[in-house]
């Protein structure tokens, strides 16, 4: 079953890999180049609620998003944020740095906030159409 905040990123149709107690989503509003949201599928609303399982599981995640974003963003670093001030129900915020900017499919996405912080109101949304070319290219990687 997903929560709110699952189907807040665009689940099911923004999915890329559905884990036991994770699911790495696109982010349809990407800041930069592959920017996904890690969403605890359970209800917890505070990550100290969340069982054992779901905390080993996360290295096994965190290992399989970075491979698929290095393979498809060519990050130099990656930041992982876990923000929660609305959407209630654990979950980070995956974003791919790095400098200058990437191509894909004729569409810049630069990296505006590197090297600080990534600049979370200067996005790029995607609209159906790309969310799910994004979507699939992610999932050939993943």
């Amino acid at each position: 079953m997903a929560n709110a905040t699952m189907r807040k990123f665009g689940y099911p149709d923004s999915l890329v890999h559905e884990f036991d107690h994770w699911a790495a989503l696109v982010r349809p509003a990407q800041v930069t180049l592959g920017s996904l949201v890690l969403v605890a599928r359970s209800e917890a609303t505070a990550y100290s609620d969340l069982p054992p399982e779901a905390f080993a599981e996360q290295g096994v995640a965190i290992r399989r998003i970075e491979s698929a974003l290095r393979d498809f963003s060519n990050y130099e670093r990656i930041n992982y944020l876990m923000l929660m001030m609305v959407d209630r129900e654990v979950h980070f915020h995956v974003v791919p740095r790095y400098s200058g900017s990437r191509d894909w499919e004729g569409i810049e996405f630069p990296d505006s906030g590197w090297p600080g912080p990534p600049q979370l109101k200067l996005v790029f949304d995607l609209n159906s159409s790309q969310l799910s070319s994004m979507r699939n290219q992610l999932k050939s990687v993943f």
